[in-house]
């Protein structure tokens, strides 16, 4: 009786040793994350628009082109929501953000889709969670994003997801939507929609047909991998989807 008594004491001891480790780590990851969301930028709108355009120079009649000019990071020519295919907006949130105009920045239900995915391909985390409201503030805030130690990048997740948030309430779904799809990098240099339509249809984005606004919205995952001239296959799968 004595020995049983001990091991339930023992038992309920180790219980308790578990809650108290299981509230210090919350309250330790808690202040942890504060600490991460005060230290992110304060960002308005205009900081998650995009920035950097091609420069055209035209004749005294204002319709000839006589130059063209692109600096490093500035090939994009800028077209508004109304001047784009509901076709391809569409494309971008069923292949990318499929919950885009339910959540309000974050997508809680993807998190753990992708959570999930992972854990059961032996921690080989290959699907994103990140909604387009994320990934234009990755995209104008945070431009150095490729360059990241594991660190920085988990840092830089959480000010993402903090930010979204706070964007969704300062900007329409619209806004955010137009803002994106002349942000993304497309492959080959293309900055936002319409230099990928020219690039890769010799047409106006305003022009292309339902399967041209998949094989460009299908490119956003891997600009390079899923480049539709180097690799016309894995972009046709992307298309399908």
């Amino acid at each position: 009786m004595q020995g049983k008594r001990v091991g339930v004491r023992l038992f309920k001891a180790f219980l308790l040793c578990l809650v108290v480790i299981a509230i210090v780590g919350i309250i330790g990851g808690g202040l942890f994350v504060k600490r991460i969301i005060d230290n992110a930028p304060e960002v308005t709108p205009d900081d998650v628009k995009p920035k950097g355009f091609t420069t055209f120079v035209y004749a005294d009649d204002g319709k000839t082109e006589l130059e063209r000019f692109v600096a490093s990071g500035s090939n994009r020519i800028y077209k508004t929501l109304d001047e784009i295919p509901k076709d391809l907006g569409n494309a971008f949130v069923a292949i990318e953000d499929e919950r885009f105009y339910k959540h309000n920045g974050i997508d809680l239900q993807g998190i753990i889709r992708a959570g999930v995915v992972g854990v059961t391909h032996g921690f080989h985390f290959t699907e994103g969670a990140s909604t387009l409201t994320q990934q234009l503030i990755k995209n104008n805030v945070f431009p150095n994003f490729v360059n990241e130690t594991n660190s920085e990048r988990f840092e830089r997740k959480i000010q993402e997801q903090y930010l979204a948030l706070k964007i969704e309430k300062q900007m329409s779904k619209k806004e955010i939507l137009e803002a994106y799809m002349n942000t993304i990098n497309l492959g080959q240099g293309c900055l936002g929609v319409q230099t990928a339509a020219k690039r890769y249809f010799n047409k106006d984005a305003a022009d292309l047909t339902l399967s041209e606004c998949a094989v460009i919205a299908g490119i956003t995952q891997s600009p390079s991998g899923n480049d539709p001239v180097k690799h016309p296959d894995v972009n046709a799968r992307r298309r399908e989807k």
